[in-house]
């Protein structure tokens, strides 16, 4: 039989099933008035290693199986199909399988499509009361799909061997069975995907996707919490939320990583406060920030502020290990390339951590001083109050009205990474490790006028009135 005359087949089948009203649950996933939008964003996600970290019945295991459903079928509606689809479903047990990833899996598909069910324990006529190996069913380019189950409790060595279409995790997998599952959809240019509660803390999941340490450009992740799932009662997200401490509601409400004592900014929300790069018009430009390193990591960033006070982050220099000559150089560099405005004499200006002024035994001159021989005039007297600065970044994040104040641009990576792993110690006081960004970041911050402060002082309309006039100046200007 010809393959376009198995298509019709197929497709023939499908129709009658629809003429009948037997829609079945994969027609009614996400449909109607009530659209789940984090569910469509990772379904839409191009990335080949996307993640969803989300709260317990937030809908995270739905779209995971959804996804694996259509890949399988060749029905995915934002993505190439394929024919002959192969792709495995990871639990932490057999158990936790049959009971979660099987279930979702078997709700999705419709009984005219398997083929064939090899089963592990149970019989084959009643498979959601066993444990599956692997179920096989017709793919709408004439083939035959297979996904297999695999429980992380057999060992990495059950995970050897197969070439992949995708693989996906249902809850934390170990690193050696991720990294074993990487290799098995190379060849293949596979795609990985998963979906936890992330309820070990900082585990690698956590390093290795969430804040994406190797900027590998194919990672992606969302969180989904409870307030994202449509079909949740308020009442019941309330009263649920009423029983909870901050650490496990974290965790099991908003699919949030438990870090220490807790994130200094969950306010920080990537989907809203990092944005592409664009042209910032040269009546922007306002300041840079440094914090100062030699053996640790010297962080710079270049800070823009636009007519209405948001401050836009728009550049980055962050290495470790180098001298002043080197780091100078980075940010002469940065500065052209960007067109960073200088003084009459081609000299740059920055804010600096007041401990550049002290010098040591090392050094007759202190870092100011170098900077300064370097055409980088540094300004020492930074408020350093940390906890004043944490409020008002906080401020910046997250207005009354719920908009932000701040946007950095996704180029600099080590910031997004420092916002998203800055966490509390024990009392009032960060973990001091991997905070270079968020000190000049708050020096920074501390020498800009509080949110809406200028509007309290002066009202509304006079703000309105200025950001105006200087619109229609710097209009003028480029003439």
């Amino acid at each position: 039989m010809q393959r376009e005359e198995i298509i019709k087949k197929i497709l023939a089948i499908d129709a009658e099933l629809k003429r009948r009203g037997d829609k079945g649950a994969l027609a009614l996933y996400n449909t109607g008035r009530k659209k789940h939008k984090k569910q469509l964003a990772f379904h839409k996600c191009k990335k080949r290693n996307r993640w969803v970290f989300g709260g317990n019945r937030s809908g995270k295991t739905e779209c995971g199986a959804v996804e694996a459903v259509w890949m399988l079928r060749g029905i995915h509606p934002y993505r190439k199909n394929r024919k002959d689809v192969f792709g495995w479903a990871v639990s932490l047990s057999q158990q936790v399988q049959r009971d979660v990833a099987q279930s979702k899996i078997l709700k999705y598909i419709p009984a005219g499509w398997i083929v064939d069910i090899t089963m592990l324990s149970g019989r084959r006529d009643a498979p959601s009361g066993g444990v599956i190996d692997q179920i096989r069913i017709r793919n709408v380019f004439g083939g035959i799909s297979t996904l297999g189950f695999k429980s992380c409790d057999q060992g990495r060595e059950k995970f050897q061997g197969s070439s992949l279409d995708f693989v996906w995790f249902d809850e934390e997998p170990p690193r050696d069975i991720y990294e074993e599952c990487v290799m098995r959809v190379m060849d293949r240019r596979g795609d990985i995907f998963g979906t936890m509660t992330p309820l070990k803390g900082e585990t690698f999941i956590y390093g290795e996707i969430y804040l994406n340490r190797r900027n590998n450009p194919e990672v992606w992740s969302e969180f989904m919490s409870w307030e994202d799932n449509p079909y949740l009662s308020k009442k019941e997200i309330a009263l649920m939320s009423a029983t909870m401490d901050g650490a496990t509601l974290d965790a099991r409400k908003f699919g949030r990583f438990s870090v220490g004592a807790g994130l200094v900014y969950p306010e920080f929300d990537r989907s809203v406060h990092v944005i592409p790069p664009f042209a910032v018009p040269p009546e922007w430009q306002d300041n840079i920030s440094i914090d100062p390193g030699l053996n640790n990591p010297l962080s710079a960033h270049w800070y823009a502020v636009d007519w209405d006070g948001n401050i836009y982050v728009v550049a980055e220099h962050f290495a470790a290990g180098r001298d002043i000559d080197y780091h100078s150089d980075c940010i002469r560099d940065i500065s052209r390339r960007i067109g960073w405005k200088t003084d009459g004499k081609g000299r740059l200006s920055a804010l600096i951590d007041s401990a550049a002024k002290q010098r040591t035994l090392a050094s007759v001159k202190s870092v100011a001083e170098l900077f300064g021989e370097r055409g980088i005039l540094v300004n020492a007297n930074v408020n350093k109050d940390v906890f004043a600065g944490i409020c008002r970044v906080k401020e910046y994040l997250a207005r009354g009205n719920g908009l932000p104040d701040i946007y950095i641009f996704d180029t600099c990576t080590n910031m997004i990474s420092e916002f998203m792993g800055y966490s509390w110690a024990e009392g009032d006081t960060p973990v001091k490790k991997d905070d270079h960004c968020m000190d000049e970041l708050r020096y920074y911050i501390m020498s800009r006028p509080k949110p809406k402060e200028r509007e309290e002082q002066f009202g509304e309309v006079y703000m309105d009135k200025m950001r105006r006039i200087r619109r229609l100046n710097a209009k003028r200007g480029r003439r």
